[in-house]
């Protein structure tokens, strides 16, 4: 497959809220339209407190959400009634393209990346955390063409990793044709490590 993107930000139990809320709002609404716009923000159960301020930046650029069970009764009365929706399984498999998003809720990394794993295009996915320990487990699990920690998935682009004009992007591993040597059958994984960052209009 080349160039959709169904992607996810995962916040942990330890991700610095003061970056989440503009990676989060950046990777959603920077522009809706392209592969490497969020589409799933899974937040450790721990962090469901914090859930109301991520998404009020979200509320006042009129974002749907499809929220999880507990997502939901944790927005519900404080993000807008018409934005916000109870998610049905097939909304976490969903490319939106557009002002709208899933947000589900997990336990563990190890539930994150089963997630990730079982409803990812392989294109962009991101970590917010302070957790060495989770970071590089993130990093290291993720199958992802991008992976990126604390810093928003919007930055997948061509021009962005310095390679000049894009002209597509590609999820798979192996594309080569005709007789292949071991530099064909070798494949890239970026890792993106940030502060916070996030990519400008």
């Amino acid at each position: 497959e080349t160039g959709a993107g169904i992607v996810h930000t995962y916040l942990d139990e330890t991700g610095d809220i003061d970056k989440a809320i503009p990676i989060i709002e950046n990777a959603k609404t920077r522009r809706v339209s392209v592969c490497n716009a969020l589409d799933c923000l899974i937040i450790n159960n721990k962090r469901l407190g914090d859930l109301i301020h991520i998404t009020e930046p979200l509320a006042k650029k009129e974002v749907v959400i499809y929220a999880d069970k507990k997502a939901f009764e944790t927005l519900d009365g404080h993000y807008p009634a018409k934005l916000l929706n109870e998610a049905q399984a097939e909304h976490f498999g969903t490319e939106f393209l557009s002002m709208k998003m899933a947000i589900k809720t997990v336990d563990t990394l190890e539930e994150a990346l089963q997630h990730i794993a079982q409803n990812s295009s392989k294109h962009s996915e991101a970590i917010i955390s302070e957790d060495e320990l989770n970071i590089e487990t993130f990093l290291n699990r993720v199958d992802a063409a991008a992976v990126y920690v604390n810093t928003s998935t919007a930055f997948t682009d061509g021009a962005q990793f310095g390679l000049g004009a894009e002209i597509g992007i590609s999820t798979q591993k192996l594309h080569a044709r005709g007789p292949m040597g071991l530099q064909e059958l070798t494949s890239y994984k970026w890792i993106v490590k940030g502060n916070g960052q996030i990519r400008q209009s």
